[in-house]
């Protein structure tokens, strides 16, 4: 029976591990070892972290419609009730474009609420 080594796959399968972990600090980027579990690691974390994103921008949404609707003198929980009731269901990423591109869409917004 033949005997099978691994070294051409095996330095093959190194280069590419070694080549995505290019820019990694220090032995992350040269030694194999190290730099597998960081690729490893690494692909956990931005696997968790694209979850994660989802609630940033929405921390971001809202304090952009909070910030806005503090200067027509309301809270933002009260403004976002305030639309639940009148059954306006825009989300706060819509919201916080109109706030950004189109104030005068918001100005109607705040009016059509406070009637």
């Amino acid at each position: 029976m033949i005997r099978i080594k691994k070294g051409k796959n095996n330095h093959k399968y190194h280069k590419k591990i070694l080549k995505l972990c290019k820019g990694y600090y220090g032995a992350r980027s040269r030694c194999f070892k190290t730099a597998n579990q960081a690729f490893i690691k690494s692909g956990q974390y931005s696997y968790r972290d694209r979850k994660k994103k989802k609630g940033y921008f929405r921390k971001i949404w809202i304090r952009h419609i909070n910030a806005k609707v503090r200067e027509y003198g309301i809270s933002y929980s009260k403004f976002i009730n305030k639309l639940r009731k009148k059954s306006i269901n825009i989300n706060r990423k819509i919201l916080s474009n109109i706030i950004n591109n189109n104030p005068k869409i918001f100005k109607k917004l705040i009016l059509i609420i406070n009637k």
